[in-house]
């Protein structure tokens, strides 16, 4: 996910929304109230609503008023919270990346909130982002594991293990300490994109 995540609060004004989406190039932002919980998501199409209705009574004749009955609720909102689509639709961190696609594709959303276990905001996380994670391929596990895992966490020499991932299947081979043995295969075990893992290491006292 990205963080910190761009959001408006519920009291931001139509004009300042707009202005903030603009700038930021976003299609749609996380509204949320005092204490970062999010209610809501407000998005161009929330805000083209209003525009719309600000556009067409300007017009005289029928055809404007025609209109302006259809588009009647929406255009009545002047802040976040009453121009945003409610209830928001969110993920939080512990979901899969498989089921945050879902989520986004059952919904037709482009982004989606992540909030923690109290629904406040912690980030954001994109359809481009989800489809990144589903499609990576093994030379970019095969990284994260080498960097992150063994050199990051238990600070092993390069050369320590061999790592080989094959349609995300890992094989680890080499000598480690029979004490930190189990505990990276568990680490390499939870990446996201990881299925499962052949243990060939061998272990040294």
């Amino acid at each position: 996910m990205r963080s910190p995540a761009v959001s408006v609060p519920g009291d931001t004004t139509f004009l300042e929304v707009a202005r903030t989406l603009a700038h930021e190039h976003l299609s749609a932002a996380p509204v949320v109230d005092a204490e970062a919980h999010v209610i809501g998501v407000v998005s161009e199409s929330d805000l083209l609503a209003k525009a719309a209705v600000m556009a067409i009574t300007r017009r005289p004749g029928p055809l404007g008023k025609l209109k302006d009955r259809r588009l009647h609720e929406k255009s009545r909102g002047e802040t976040a919270a009453t121009l945003m689509t409610y209830p928001a639709v969110t993920v939080h961190p512990a979901d899969t990346v498989a089921d945050a696609a879902w989520t986004a594709a059952r919904s037709r959303l482009k982004r989606l909130p992540v909030t923690d276990y109290r629904d406040r905001l912690v980030g954001v996380v994109t359809r481009a982002d989800l489809l990144r994670s589903l499609v990576r391929d093994d030379a970019e596990i095969r990284e994260e594991i080498e960097s992150r895992i063994l050199r990051g966490e238990y600070h092993l020499a390069p050369d320590a293990i061999t790592v080989t991932v094959e349609g995300g299947v890992v094989t680890v081979e080499g000598r480690v300490d029979v004490a930190l043995a189990p505990g990276l295969v568990e680490s390499i075990r939870e990446i996201e994109d990881v299925d499962d893992v052949v243990d060939h290491l061998t272990g040294v006292t």
